[in-house]
């Protein structure tokens, strides 16, 4: 009894030690906007758009807000497994732990991790006697878990690209008069460079807007991956040790039962 109890004063304490993912969301979304309130306060926003005559700039800042408010939605639903799997292993681990697991119970929390605990129960039933295996349905739990986390490569990758596309074409536009250029025509030498100059200035805020996009998408689903993760991992502990147990003393009790 005593072990028990020992180990579950240290599960709140884990908890504890683990803030939310949506609380480092929004930290970490804050501190982006006061870096952007802090840069367009001094023009550099409104410089880069006046600069860029493609408009990959203002694209790659569109594309970013949209990536972060996907990442927003995805943040919220882990936050809301995460806090479910919490809830399922107080259950789990109350008194009311083996009423729980029964067929037709409703004391668990809504969430793929009750789903999956759902799942055990169906399967141990249909069964029978013998070793519990959730492989299968851990492999499905962590795709169900992962969702549409894939989102944020393919959003950071196309940053990445379109920021590079606008090099591409920034210096194909700094390069573009200098094929019929007459170096004795003064004036057309001023066009000229006025023209490199805004072929030059693409170039650069295109790639710097798309490689700081890419980051920045980065590191916020990185914080997403490893908060689905740890929800995936709290799910695999608490099956492991609270639910297939009892299960499978629960299908070996049942042939002895019937006799």
């Amino acid at each position: 009894m005593s072990v028990v109890s020992s180990a579950d004063r240290v599960e709140p304490a884990h908890d504890a030690a683990e803030r939310g993912p949506l609380l480092l969301w929004m930290i970490f979304t804050g501190l982006t906007v006061f870096a952007a309130v802090v840069l367009a306060r001094y023009g550099y926003f409104h410089l880069m758009v006046a600069s860029d005559r493609t408009y990959i700039s203002s694209v790659i800042a569109v594309l970013y807000v949209a990536t972060c408010c996907h990442c927003f939605w995805r943040t919220r639903a882990i936050a809301r497994e995460a806090d479910a799997a919490r809830r399922c292993r107080a259950v789990l681990i109350g008194v009311d732990a083996e009423r729980a697991l029964e067929p037709d119970a409703q004391l668990l929390p809504k969430g793929l991790v009750t789903n999956h605990i759902k799942s055990l129960v169906t399967k141990a039933r249909t069964q029978g006697a013998g070793r519990l295996d959730q492989t299968l349905l851990l492999r499905t739990l962590a795709d169900r878990l992962r969702g549409s986390n894939g989102f944020g490569g393919f959003a950071s990758d196309t940053l990445m690209k379109l920021g590079l596309l606008g090099t591409i074409i920034g210096f194909i536009i700094m390069l573009a008069p200098i094929a019929g250029l007459d170096v004795n025509d003064k004036l057309a030498m001023k066009s000229s460079m006025g023209l490199m100059s805004d072929g030059m200035a693409v170039a650069m805020y295109t790639t710097l807007a798309g490689l700081v996009g890419s980051i920045l998408v980065r590191i916020q689903y990185y914080m997403l991956d490893a908060a689905t993760g740890r929800v995936f991992s709290d799910a695999v502990m608490l099956t492991e040790t609270r639910v297939t147990p009892r299960l499978e003393r629960a299908m070996e009790r049942a042939p002895e039962q019937g006799a």
